[in-house]
């Protein structure tokens, strides 16, 4: 059988139908493996009997419900006895840790103060000027959801809510 210049010839139809497949989990894969969450990701690490704030020196592993925590791509961390003393520290990050960088750090987390378990800091919701106090005083209590915020915002006196990045020197010149 003998084809002329006006027959169309293409590839039988499963033929595209695997080469999108394809092209598309190569562009999937290439966002999902090489994203810093996915290929830095360290869990939580529970603080031992020793662990100090590098910010205050509080042994720490005596306020589980205020545990904030810092992990590095090397696996070392940092914790905290709180969320206030962890943003003092980022906000004055080469005092504290002259010899690493900021792009060292892979997860932050605090504690969520209903649930008690570890979350993500970027993500969480912290009510500032409640009338519950962390270890050392005035504290930035964590959420993980932000209606349990306003819930405890409302019950608690709560002067308002934050987020992660909204977290300025300005805002921790008030915990002074």
């Amino acid at each position: 059988m003998q084809m002329s210049k006006n027959d169309n010839h293409r590839p039988p139809l499963g033929v595209f139908i695997l080469f999108r497949y394809f092209a598309l989990l190569a562009i999937v894969s290439t966002f999902l493996f090489n994203s810093p969450a996915v290929a830095g990701d360290k869990a939580f690490i529970k603080p031992s009997d020793r662990d100090r704030c590098p910010v205050c020196g509080m042994f720490v592993a005596g306020f589980p419900e205020w545990n904030a925590e810092i992990i590095y791509r090397d696996g070392t961390y940092r914790v905290f006895d709180g969320p206030k003393d962890m943003f003092k520290y980022l906000a004055d990050f080469k005092k504290y840790e002259p010899s690493l960088q900021r792009k060292d750090i892979v997860n932050i987390y605090v504690t969520d103060y209903y649930s008690v378990r570890p979350i993500d800091a970027y993500t969480a919701f912290f009510v500032i000027g409640s009338n519950i106090y962390g270890p050392m005083g005035n504290e930035f209590v964590s959420f993980e959801k932000e209606k349990d915020a306003k819930e405890f915002m409302k019950d608690h006196s709560g002067k308002r809510i934050l987020r992660f990045h909204d977290v300025t020197p300005k805002v921790l010149g008030e915990f002074k």
